[in-house]
């Protein structure tokens, strides 16, 4: 590791990327430094960047639903001047500490939007970029820009700001990041459905997903993972759990609940949960908490919702939990290795993405940690980067090698 410098405002930054630029000089961006262990490994000697100093509030317009904040600023700051008013991130943004270093460690708002962090809504209200209206920040040639606007009708120049959402600090470095915000829900109820098995489990939330009553979060248990949240299930401890969220006014979400309770009977025994219970278990969900915290390798995957229990059965973790009605799967491995991520992709195949979240260092440096990409694909993400960076200076390797990652 070089130097590390801590610039204060995008002047600054500009200046130091610049430099970098002309000088050959690759640079690794970090805000709190809570998701370094996300992704790749950074490639070769670099410096490192601080952008905890350019943080806080640009603007916030409660009443128009935006706000727009600097990369550096704490994600439970955000998170608590949104709650002050009664207002959330709909994306729910993941806390990634307890998966890469087993304690909440939030980190900031740019490294959030940069890994494109969303929780168990994402399926019914959106991907992190979704919300992200639009932003200033500073490209690899060192140039300011600005993309987007602070409406969502706003179709003003580029999308760069949603190709930044989720490219890993690889095309750009954020200096404001414009955002949608929503009200937060008066009540959470979740219904709870014990005992049923993956393909049951799956049926049951698609029926609740095609239903009309709205529910924000749909997930599966496996009875191991049920055993260790702290919430409890009064009738069903120990048992798998399937759980279905629903919120909004008071009076809405307890006519849906009965609808869907009687939509859902014929799976099996129910229970509900509300207020802080209910809120709590989907923390445990957000946040993968529920996995046993010694495994050693932690997958996470997106497939077709009917293709997972197949395969979960294929790629035998020890351990797994589903969210999204079944299309995000997080599997656990007690001891590492690479047959597990030979076998897993095997089994996605065509029609997922399964990365790599948590590893020892040395397989992660044999082992693609994103899904490999198609010729046709690993060209465009090697010329789009190649565009905002042509000298490859910003977060070098953390992605992968676009161009080889078909080989590997």
């Amino acid at each position: 590791m070089g130097s590390t410098y801590k610039p204060s405002d995008e002047r600054q930054l500009a200046e130091l990327v610049t430099w970098a630029a002309a000088e050959g000089r690759p640079l690794e961006l970090t805000g709190a430094g809570t998701k370094r262990a996300l992704g790749c490994a950074v490639i070769g000697e670099t410096d490192r960047v601080d952008l905890s100093g350019v943080a806080g509030v640009a603007f916030y317009e409660p009443e128009e639903l935006v706000m727009s904040v600097r990369p550096g600023t704490p994600l439970d700051e955000v998170e608590r001047l949104l709650a002050e008013r009664g207002q959330m991130l709909a994306f729910e943004p993941p806390d990634w500490g307890w998966i890469l270093s087993g304690q909440s460690a939030p980190g900031t708002i740019g490294g959030t939007v940069s890994v494109g962090g969303a929780g168990p809504r994402r399926y019914r209200a959106g991907a992190a970029r979704d919300f992200v209206l639009g932003a200033h920040g500073v490209s690899g040639r060192g140039e300011l820009f600005k993309s987007g606007g602070r409406v969502v009708k706003n179709v003003t120049g580029y999308d760069l700001h949603k190709l930044m959402t989720g490219a890993y600090g690889t095309l750009g470095v954020f200096t404001e990041i414009t955002m949608k915000v929503l009200p937060t829900p008066e009540k959470t109820y979740t219904l709870l459905i014990f005992g049923l098995s993956a393909e049951r489990a799956v049926a049951a939330l698609g029926d609740a997903a095609r239903s009309p009553f709205e529910p924000s979060g749909l997930a599966h248990l496996p009875r191991a993972e049920a055993a260790r949240s702290q919430v409890s299930y009064v009738h069903g401890a120990g048992a798998a759990v399937t759980a279905v969220r629903v919120e909004g006014p008071e009076v809405s979400v307890k006519h849906r609940m009965g609808e869907l309770r009687a939509l859902l009977a014929g799976y099996g025994q129910m229970e509900e949960l509300h207020s802080s219970n209910s809120l709590r278990l989907w923390h445990e969900i957000r946040d993968a908490w529920l996995l046993p915290s010694e495994v050693e390798a932690v997958w996470r995957v997106s497939v077709p919702p009917s293709a997972g229990p197949a395969l979960v059965e294929a790629a035998a973790p020890d351990s797994w939990m589903m969210d999204w009605a079944g299309g995000l799967l997080w599997l656990g491995y007690d001891v590492a290795s690479a047959e597990q991520g030979a076998r897993l992709r095997a089994a996605v195949g065509q029609a997922g993405h399964a990365m790599l979240v948590r590893a020892p260092r040395a397989l992660k440096a044999q082992t693609p940690v994103f899904q490999p990409q198609d010729d046709a694909l690993a060209r465009l993400s090697a010329r789009l980067r190649q565009g905002f960076d042509p000298a490859g200076i910003l977060n070098p390797g953390r992605m992968g090698d676009p161009a080889g990652a078909k080989a590997a």
